[in-house]
């Protein structure tokens, strides 16, 4: 069995075919999805592609782009979405300092109140990260926070090991298995299985043999068998390690 830990089921590149998308996972063994929600209007797609699911999950949050948009009443759109026993987590949420289509300051109040809302809820939180790992580390503290993920996660050892240290488990995505991704192999292999959840965050991100296409649920066996060649063990143990690991964390 595996746990794709985070997908975006509600995006549009899926309309056309998302029943058979969802067939073709399970027929390849993924037998629980994590769909994620970016803003309040795909959250509550989310939901409802969770709710006539079985094995499907939904998260809810506002991405770090999202930041200089938010308003109160997204907010409350999310808690009240968040009553769904289909709802297992709060994000994605955190900071993003590559695109920068926020400003810092603002994305630095929503990732607070998500973690605040997390809190409220007793739900762990998902958290995108690009080159601001220190920032999110500092804001984790201050909030308290250690329960939840670093989804797809592109930083060095040194930050692993401080996510791992803080309670947090860590994502893997596709660009695992390219290759030009030497320096993220190395990491990968330095860290514990236990800790570790497999994802596709597609429709993006596709990994190899498909790079260039469509990202689905169903690839993410591709990534786990990367994350399998790193540490020298099979495929099966990767997927054992990492399904038992998400769904503890998301209490599925």
């Amino acid at each position: 069995m595996l746990v794709d830990s985070h997908a975006h089921l509600d995006d549009p590149a899926f309309d056309a075919d998302r029943e058979d998308v969802i067939v073709r996972a399970r027929r390849s063994g993924v037998e629980r999805i994590v769909t994620v929600g970016t803003d309040p209007a795909s959250c509550a797609k989310a939901v409802a592609i969770a709710e006539a699911h079985d094995g499907i999950h939904a998260a809810l949050g506002c991405h770090p782009h999202e930041g200089d948009r938010f308003r109160d009443d997204d907010l409350s759109a999310l808690r009240s979405l968040a009553g769904s026993a289909k709802v297992v987590a709060i994000g994605e949420t955190g900071l993003d300092y590559a695109k920068m289509f926020s400003s810092a300051e603002n994305q630095k109040a929503l990732f607070r109140r998500h973690l605040a809302l997390a809190r409220d809820l007793g739900k762990p939180v998902v958290i995108h990260c690009r080159d601001a790992h220190a920032d999110a580390r500092a804001i984790l503290r201050e909030a308290g926070a250690g329960r939840g993920v670093i989804h797809c996660f592109s930083g060095n050892a040194d930050d692993a090991r401080e996510y791992l240290a803080m309670g947090f488990h860590l994502s893997i995505a596709g660009p695992v298995t390219f290759a030009n991704a030497n320096a993220l192999r190395e990491t990968v292999r330095a860290l514990p299985l236990e800790r570790l959840l497999v994802e596709t965050d597609c429709p993006l991100l596709t990994p190899a043999p498909h790079r260039g296409k469509r990202n689905e649920p169903s690839y993410v066996l591709y990534t786990a068998a990367a994350v399998a060649q790193a540490h020298g063990t099979t495929p099966a143990r990767v997927a054992e390690a990492t399904s038992r690991a998400a769904m503890e964390l998301f209490g599925i």
